[in-house]
């Protein structure tokens, strides 16, 4: 069990290690709290104050996603709608955070045979490769490409655990200024006020002087394996900002790179990315939706504003979704669990986005849904006793 204040991606061993998370701050589809739910370890949010104060027991209720202090209250299980089923969905796009979750989804049974693509940022496989992104680049030349080495070996690792007819994309690098400063050794000169809306994405992308050559090492050391890993674009907002990323990348017309759409200009842009030349979109519906609704995905305060469903966006969705199509590029986008039937009944669009914990429940319920709900009780105050049982159905 990890106890913390704040969720940050200097605790990602931590994180990844835990069962549940209990922390004082942070909205369910904020960064760090994405990788939880992609690891299906739940998050448990408490008042700042009564955070020092947490002792005795807690229950991880697996089935609800949930933690709950004390022992849990069993509740009536609510009806549930039809789940969407396998038939529903043409190609799962699977967001993972290292080569495991490929291996996981893999020997899942039965395998989702639309499971044909993995999704992973470059600063998770940073955080699970031990490797310090800025603190390489920062270092000149040299070091820079010593870093896409090894960002291409940990891809070489991970296309050992595809299959025949499955690939691999990994989003460039996308560190907001606050996340960096809790990675970087060095001194980290940005202190902005608002790092979510500052110099993050590609606009950071194409004023980091040796990031080019860590790009360009990443593609030579990726060998053979080139053909089966693709790279997106993060963060950007128009053709210009995709059109001088190409050239500041030195890549040429036939090099595929995709975008992600994650702000409301992206979304207006979709059409002219696909005349540009962008081999496909990704629609990172978690930005979008706070940027659309402007309601902080990590501030808990707002999460009744940050609507997954809201008719503004939905409607971007399809836009983004017809663009695209219209243009004969591929659109992937992102849908929570929750969200997955709702997004398949209202949008044109067969390709979906979704984290491994999330599919992984999906295919389970799918063969055969559990009748009881399993229960998980940790003990806070002592050397963290494990117990499992069965709570009454």
């Amino acid at each position: 069990m990890l106890v913390v204040d704040r969720l940050g991606p200097e605790l990602y061993d931590a994180i990844i290690a835990s069962s549940a998370v209990i922390c004082a701050g942070g909205g369910r589809t904020g960064h760090m709290q994405s990788l939880c739910r992609s690891r299906a370890i739940p998050v448990l949010r408490v008042d700042p104050q009564d955070l020092d104060a947490l002792t005795g027991d807690v229950t991880l209720v697996l089935d609800r996603e949930s933690v709950v202090l004390g022992e849990a209250v069993p509740v009536p299980r609510p009806a549930e709608p039809q789940a969407p089923v396998f038939d529903d969905i043409t190609s799962i796009c699977v967001v993972i955070a290292d080569a495991t979750d490929i291996r996981s989804t893999n020997a899942l049974a039965p395998r989702p045979e639309r499971a044909d693509s993995f999704f992973i940022r470059e600063e998770f496989l940073c955080f699970s490769a031990a490797l310090s992104p800025i603190d390489s680049l920062r270092a000149g030349v040299h070091e820079a490409e010593r870093y896409g080495a090894a960002v291409a070996a940990e891809l070489r690792s991970m296309v050992k655990e595809l299959l025949p007819g499955q690939r691999l994309i990994m989003r460039l690098l996308d560190l907001r200024s606050d996340d960096a400063a809790t990675i970087t050794r060095g001194p980290h000169a940005l202190d902005e006020p608002n790092p979510e809306l500052g110099h993050h994405g590609a606009r950071w992308l194409l004023h980091e002087p040796h990031y080019p050559h860590a790009f360009r090492a990443v593609r030579e050391h990726l060998g053979a394996d080139a053909g089966r890993v693709s790279f997106s674009v993060p963060f950007i907002n128009d053709q210009d900002e995709f059109l001088r990323l190409r050239h500041y990348l030195g890549l040429t017309g036939d090099t595929p790179l995709g975008v992600f759409i994650e702000t409301p200009a992206a979304v207006h842009s979709a059409a002219e990315f696909c005349a540009a030349g962008a081999s496909e979109l990704f629609v990172g519906t978690k930005d979008l939706i706070q940027f659309y609704l402007a309601a902080d995905r990590g501030n808990h305060l707002v999460a009744s504003a940050y609507q997954t469903r809201h008719p503004a966006v939905l409607a971007a969705l399809r836009q983004t979704v017809e663009s695209g199509r219209d243009a004969g590029a591929p659109v992937h986008v992102f849908a929570l669990g929750a969200d997955l039937d709702h997004y398949l009944r209202r949008l044109p669009t067969r390709r979906i986005m979704m984290c491994t914990a999330e599919l992984q429940q999906l295919a389970t319920a799918a063969c055969s849904p559990p009748d009881h709900a399993d229960e998980r009780h940790l003990d806070l105050t002592g050397a963290g006793r494990l117990q499992s049982r069965q709570a009454p159905p």
